[in-house]
């Protein structure tokens, strides 16, 4: 399974995404060819080498009717958007599914101009059906996107993962005025993920650049032991004053010595609070996507008895994770911690048994099965239905994996 890691150490625009793709391996030539089907009249797209603060960089560039699309990767891109394609979300999801791009890249395209419109209607107050700007609708932002998606095709990315996002500081000057950085739908992009301001003066992250990465991203933070394959710099339009304008990704695969990723575990400490909510509380957890949610007996101040209430979850669920936990409890505040999992890689078997077909779950490392364990839900399901005791189910489901026995009795 291939992953892309980006690593936004100086923020990101949508070209730059494109261009760390290109120079770690994707090819422009395809990339045009599949472009072409947009009906998009008097594109041209190139790349270039460049270099930023010394460092050699791919520059990639949409050019329209001859004019070069500026502003990508800096402060000026919202001043400086092709307004003159107001086109809506419909408009740019018809684009896209008239192209017959390869499913996947076409999938990925759609969900992330559909968040990029979510976040811009909740901006200004309207639907997202209503988004008729530039932000969406210009040429050169419907080309990052969809040259981004199809390159990650081209190289086989099954799995995005991503650093912590650069947004800068200061302010910009755009369509609506002087803004803070980040703009305003950039902020509401990265609600979800993990960002940080300040080190470099202006936007360091542009709106393009935070629907592409907070749509595929499955979690922000140190890249995870990979085995490298290749490595793309994607360069801006400015020569940066601390940090270079540029954008890495890391091609490779997960080491397989261990799976491991990103986690976020959140918890509270309560002593006002029944058994039953405390409960309630814990499913609702993990209806919402949580990897596990749990109870700890402690004693608090005034040697109190109490519960310490926690959760693990992927750092995108976490804000629903925090909302469920001080929404559904009697805590005034919960706290937070970073983390990573080391995991085993997992699959699946089927074994035959008097009661049915159990799966077992198997935990390799480095290609070398670890443990086994048949599933509690298919044993217990098959208990129910023989009239027998779970551990019967259990036991003869370990007996026949044991065996050998995964065919037909």
């Amino acid at each position: 399974m291939s992953v892309a890691y980006f690593d936004c150490f100086a923020g990101s625009g949508g070209d730059m995404i494109v261009a760390a793709l290109l120079d770690a391996g994707a090819g422009i030539d395809a990339i045009r060819d599949h472009i072409a089907r947009l009906k998009i009249e008097g594109l041209e797209l190139q790349i270039e080498i460049v270099r930023r603060n010394g460092l050699r960089g791919v520059r990639f560039s949409v050019h329209e009717h001859g004019l070069p699309a500026e502003g990508h990767g800096g402060d000026d891109e919202h001043a400086h958007r092709h307004q003159h394609h107001h086109r809506g979300l419909s408009d740019v999801l018809s684009l896209i599914d008239a192209a017959a791009l390869p499913d996947r890249a076409a999938d990925r395209a759609r969900a992330i101009f559909r968040r990029l419109a979510e976040a811009e209607a909740k901006v200004h107050g309207i639907a997202a059906g209503e988004v008729h700007f530039h932000e969406v609708g210009a040429v050169d932002s419907i080309v990052d996107i969809v040259a981004a998606c199809l390159a990650m095709e081209q190289l086989g990315i099954d799995r995005v993962l991503c650093s912590p996002i650069a947004l800068g500081g200061g302010t910009i000057t755009c369509a609506h005025g002087e803004l803070p950085v980040p703009a305003p739908a950039t902020a509401e992009l990265v609600v979800g993920a993990t960002a940080v301001t300040g080190g470099i003066d202006g936007e360091a992250t542009t709106p393009t650049a935070a629907a592409v990465l907070t749509t595929l991203a499955e979690s922000f933070g140190p890249m995870p032991a990979m085995r490298l394959t290749a490595v793309g710099w994607g360069a801006g339009t400015r020569e940066g004053k601390r940090l270079p304008n540029l954008l890495r990704v890391f091609i490779g695969e997960l080491d397989p010595a261990g799976g491991a990723d990103a986690a976020v575990e959140i918890s509270a400490n309560i002593d006002d609070c029944t058994g039953e909510v405390l409960g309630a509380t814990l499913d609702k957890l993990l209806l919402a996507g949580c990897m596990d949610a749990w109870a700890s007996p402690i004693i608090m101040k005034k040697s109190r008895p109490a519960w310490m209430v926690s959760a693990l979850c992927s750092p995108a669920d976490e804000p629903e994770a925090a909302r469920i936990l001080l929404g559904e409890t009697t805590t005034f505040g919960l706290r937070r911690r970073a983390c990573e999992r080391t995991k085993l890689d997992r699959q699946f078997k089927t074994v035959e048994t008097r009661y049915g077909p159990i799966r077992v779950k198997i935990g390799l490392l480095a290609g070398r099965e670890i443990t086994a364990s048949p599933e509690f839900e298919d044993c217990r399901r098959a208990a129910q239905t023989h009239h027998v005791s779970v551990r019967e189910v259990l036991a003869e489901a370990t007996t026949r994996y044991r065996n050998g026995q995964t065919g037909a009795l």
